[in-house]
């Protein structure tokens, strides 16, 4: 990896080959970046081809996931620690969370206790999620339900339906059988239409909220070809639009590879999972395509290297892909390195992250395609038990929150000299490298600073199922 980061913006510029009345323009723009990035005001996050824009402008970001939100907000006594991830987020210039607005079942922090019953306080819990992201100028992206039982999931929907007496033959039916998609429906509509009881705007009318997700990494065992989960996917997009035409709309795809295009399936990790990468993109309703990777989970025992060839070609086919044959843009939605590895160490997980921001951002620069990366995920201090060994900490992390600062602030800038023209951009593969990381060197010493910052004045769930 490339540590050695030069410090100045101006030799950023001169790399870029611009011109001085440029140069000058952008140093404008990147001094406003810290404003304009923490996205105060600002209209609904749209598509233009296979680029996000807000009200017309290129839209790049660095994001996370957090999807605990909910959860911990339903007990106020709780919520500094949302409070306290938004503001670091925030801080190193994140502007996109994703996050559940599901948990299925019984529990005192369910959410959806039974089919179309709610509990009030923890729906208030997601009111101060949204409420919150919109204070510190976050994006939300909001996933309906999970495949997995953690927190209910389709098992849990079809549970429902099987002990109301409809016959049930596996968890797949949730894709075809008509009272579990009645279930789905109903949430979906609870969710979009609920007005914030702090805000007092309605869900599908705030700006927050950048996107819908219709299910987190969707997967279907009795039909490997990604048809059944197409028909479940058209159905719901329809739905989903005829309440709300103003906010984007994803599945929450891994990525993974069907029959549509039989050869890309040798890039999946060595087995389906019932969906497909390009046909299930292909509903005209779904407004960009997202990708999960973990190649230490899917590749495990493998060399590092051999786990970071899998990332760059995972992410430069769906890329591809997406610009191509989709023509929708590109969010590399999940990804992160687990310290439950044998070798693991900070240093190994930050090149990894490096590795995977350098290719979002050279991705990215064309203009197109690919919008940005969530890291997964972020927690607060204490919260050791919603540890999965993807967990990052920022205030106690402080070369990961450098590296996450410093692409943040790549991104925003990359925004900002699209915007001006392509003809600001770095012309050749070495500019670009260049351009990649002088840019980023900006913001290590500030992220470096608001470390020792906090240090001084102190501060204060299983991830997913995996074949």
């Amino acid at each position: 990896m490339h540590s050695d980061l030069p410090p100045t913006m101006a030799t950023y510029f001169e790399s870029s080959h611009l011109s001085w009345s440029s140069i000058f323009l952008a140093l404008v723009l990147y001094m406003s970046c810290a404003c304009e990035a923490r996205g105060k005001g600002g209209g609904f996050v749209r598509t233009k081809g296979t680029s996000f824009v807000i009200n017309g402008s290129p839209f790049l970001f660095n994001g996370f996931n957090a999807y605990w939100m909910m959860s911990v907000a339903s007990d106020p006594s709780e919520r500094y620690k949302v409070v306290q991830v938004l503001q670091d987020a925030a801080d190193a210039g994140l502007s996109v969370c994703r996050t559940w607005a599901f948990l299925d079942g019984a529990g005192d922090k369910a959410f959806q206790i039974s089919p179309g019953v709610y509990d009030e306080r923890v729906f208030q819990g997601l009111d101060f999620v949204v409420a919150e992201a919109r204070k510190y100028g976050l994006r939300l992206i909001l996933s309906f339900v999970n495949n997995y039982k953690d927190f209910g999931g389709r098992p849990q929907y079809v549970e429902w339906a099987r002990n109301s007496g409809v016959q049930i033959h596996s968890d797949d039916d949730f894709y075809t059988n008509a009272i579990v998609k009645g279930y789905y429906k109903n949430h979906v509509e609870r969710v979009i239409t609920r007005v914030n009881t702090i805000t007092k705007i309605a869900y599908r009318d705030d700006t927050t909220i950048m996107a819908w997700e219709l299910i987190n990494e969707p997967r279907c065992q009795v039909d490997y070809s990604g048809r059944m989960v197409n028909d479940w996917v058209q159905e719901m997009v329809v739905f989903v639009k005829s309440m709300d035409q103003h906010h984007l709309l994803e599945i929450g795809m891994e990525g993974f590879y069907g029959d549509t295009m039989p050869e890309r399936k040798q890039i999946n990790p060595g087995y389906q999972v019932g969906t497909d990468f390009i046909s299930n993109n292909l509903v005209r309703e779904i407004d960009f395509t997202t990708i999960h990777a973990y190649p230490d989970q899917w590749f495990s025992g493998q060399t590092e290297d051999s786990q970071m060839a899998f990332m760059q070609r995972w992410m430069s086919s769906h890329y591809e892909d997406s610009r191509t044959v989709l023509k929708k843009p590109l969010v590399i939605a999940e990804f992160g390195k687990s310290c439950k590895d044998p070798d693991y160490s900070i240093n190994k997980r930050d090149s990894y992250i490096n590795a995977v921001y350098r290719n979002i951002y050279m991705e990215a620069r064309t203009g197109g395609t690919v919008g940005g990366g969530l890291v997964w995920q972020l927690l607060a201090d204490g919260m050791g038990a919603y540890g999965d060994g993807y967990e990052i900490i920022l205030s106690e992390n402080p070369s990961t929150d450098s590296i996450i600062s410093q692409q943040s602030h790549a991104m925003n800038t990359l925004s900002h000299l699209l915007s001006t023209g392509p003809q600001n951009m770095p012309v050749n593969d070495d500019d670009r490298e260049t351009g990649f990381d002088q840019v980023r060197g900006q913001s290590s010493s500030v992220a470096h600073h608001r470390h020792h910052y906090h240090h001084a004045h102190g501060r204060k769930g299983l991830r997913k199922a995996m074949p």
